[in-house]
């Protein structure tokens, strides 16, 4: 039966389930560099418009988005081991975190894939054009031109898929993986003080969100300071332009009599 609520519990819980974060910041690094890299590999054939592996890519994309990650932690994890032995690959003793940054990857992938096209086509393919023209190779266009700005437009949606990611890593405890959630969990059932418990996750989970979130923001920027100059010069130039319209030089005249 639950204890009644105490809050010197949530104090006292606090270091023991901070003693557990690295578990879930190294499973959300893990998934999320796993998932740049799918994602990049997964995105590249949509740009290019390879016949084959543009399908095999949406079908990929499709699945992964249109499916629950619950239930994608449970086919990975039960269903992998006996098909990778079919072709005499035992990864039955693999350990849990293997499944679980696997299945965050494959599953952040096929998002990171639409960021990634959605950035790469939001950059003004004039630009594209005016660097082949002054003699840029394609991949000098590329590093140069596109990767900038679309990393820059990409920011907000990857920082929103890293949140998720981090808040969605409280399902791997189902699959018995010892991070916050599993030691909250454990916590709980041995007190009886759920309560307390998932008070003191939820402000594990609040501080981490809210310090990604802010960095991220900085990060925004930082990377888009030069637009913002560009479009402050604008605004000037215009407002300048305002008062040397012919209708503001009339009544200039009009007020000195002439």
């Amino acid at each position: 039966m639950e204890q009644q609520f105490e809050i010197t519990y949530v104090f006292d819980f606090l270091p023991k389930l901070v003693s557990y974060l690295h578990i879930t910041l190294f499973i959300v690094a893990c998934s999320m560099l796993l998932g740049v890299l799918i994602g990049f590999l997964i995105a590249l054939p949509r740009l290019y418009e390879v016949p084959v592996l543009r399908r095999i890519s949406q079908i990929y994309v499709s699945f992964f988005r249109l499916t629950s990650i619950f239930i994608q932690l449970f086919v990975l994890f039960y269903c992998l081991p006996d098909l990778l032995m079919l072709v005499h690959i035992d990864v039955s003793k693999a350990p849990v975190l293997t499944f679980v940054i696997l299945t965050f990857g494959l599953h952040g992938g096929a998002y990171i894939s639409e960021v990634i096209r959605a950035a790469v086509k939001a950059v003004d393919r004039g630009q594209i054009e005016a660097a082949y023209a002054v003699g840029m190779t394609g991949y000098q266009a590329f590093t140069r031109i596109i990767m900038p700005q679309a990393l820059a437009i990409s920011i907000p949606n990857f920082a929103n898929l890293l949140i998720a990611n981090l808040k969605d890593t409280s399902l791997a405890f189902s699959l018995g993986a010892m991070e916050l959630m599993g030691k909250a969990q454990t916590l709980g059932a041995a007190t009886q003080h759920f309560i307390e418990t998932y008070l003191c996750l939820s402000l594990i989970y609040f501080v981490i969100c809210y310090g990604l979130e802010k960095l991220f923001l900085d990060i925004e920027k930082r990377l888009l300071r030069h637009e913002q100059h560009i479009v402050q010069s604008d605004s000037k130039f215009t407002f300048k332009r305002l008062f040397k319209t012919p209708w503001a030089a009339s009544a200039q005249t009009d007020k000195g009599g002439y």
